[in-house]
């Protein structure tokens, strides 16, 4: 069959992967695990894919870097799959779409306008476009569900502040999570567990509005303190190993006394 020379074929490209996307979701012929996905099954393994592409650049793992492009390539694939069957949209407009966004988001390259501007402006003339796509849209429409919190959280902010609702300093912003953190204590000693957990999410919307007030993106310092973390609790682990223990073995004074010294050691590299 045509179809298999193509499906065996290394040379086949775009064709043969959404042909190989075609055979697997086959009714007759195809993977039962693969036949048995909908758009919701299968948006886990998005969000998961596109996590492992951030984690390849962040460890600077470039020959992981192609694998996991092509792992998050595949789940567009999927999803368009799915969405030919139900009579959606197919591969080929989701190409059209991305390109003509492309196009109209650039004018200063495939239009009229100047391409003499900073990147600041040019991240300030995209919003402007992407605010003409949405036409009457109310201001918060269509920042995505799905997002991590935190991330969804300044995006929120910073759609809001377009239209004038912030603080206009940090200091405000401060003030709001001595506020917030006052109303946290109080639900702890007083409210109900579901109190304390909507307490404990504002504090930690305002902590992401003084992360953008700050110029600071809370999920990479969140992302940073995980990685800071994780260090220097191996090196505890590491120092217990040494003389034979286990952080089973250890009690947290001790713990603590050699997560200091983690903390010197660490700062005493850096100034080398």
């Amino acid at each position: 069959m045509p179809e298999d020379r193509l499906i065996n074929d290394p040379e086949g490209g775009m064709l043969r992967l959404l042909e190989i996307m075609r055979r697997l979701r086959d009714p007759e012929t195809g993977c039962p695990w693969d036949i048995a996905q909908d758009f919701a099954s299968i948006a886990p393994y998005t969000i998961e894919e596109a996590y492992e592409v951030a984690d390849a650049i962040e460890r600077e793992a470039w020959s992981e870097l192609e694998g996991e492009l092509g792992d998050l390539l595949f789940q567009s694939v999927f999803h368009a799959q799915m969405a030919s069957e139900a009579g959606l949209f197919d591969f080929d407009d989701v190409v059209r779409n991305i390109a003509d966004k492309m196009v109209a988001r650039h004018p200063h390259i495939f239009g009229d306008e100047s391409r003499d501007k900073s990147a600041e402006q040019q991240t300030v003339d995209w919003e402007r476009v992407k605010a003409a796509e949405r036409g009457n849209a109310r201001t918060l429409d269509g920042v995505a569900l799905g997002l991590p919190a935190l991330m969804r959280a300044v995006k929120l902010q910073k759609r809001a502040a377009r239209v004038g609702f912030d603080w206009p300093d940090t200091a405000q912003v401060v003030d709001k999570i001595a506020e917030e953190a006052a109303e946290l204590v109080e639900a702890r000693d007083t409210l109900t567990q579901e109190k304390v957990a909507e307490e404990y999410g504002d504090l930690l919307f305002v902590m992401a509005n003084l992360g953008r007030h700050l110029g600071v993106d809370p999920e990479e310092a969140l992302r940073a303190a995980n990685g800071k973390f994780t260090r220097r609790f191996n090196m505890i682990e590491d120092a217990l190993a040494a003389s034979g223990r286990t952080p089973g073995d250890s009690d947290l004074a001790e713990m603590d006394a050699l997560w200091d010294a983690a903390k010197v050691a660490e700062i005493s590299r850096v100034k080398e």
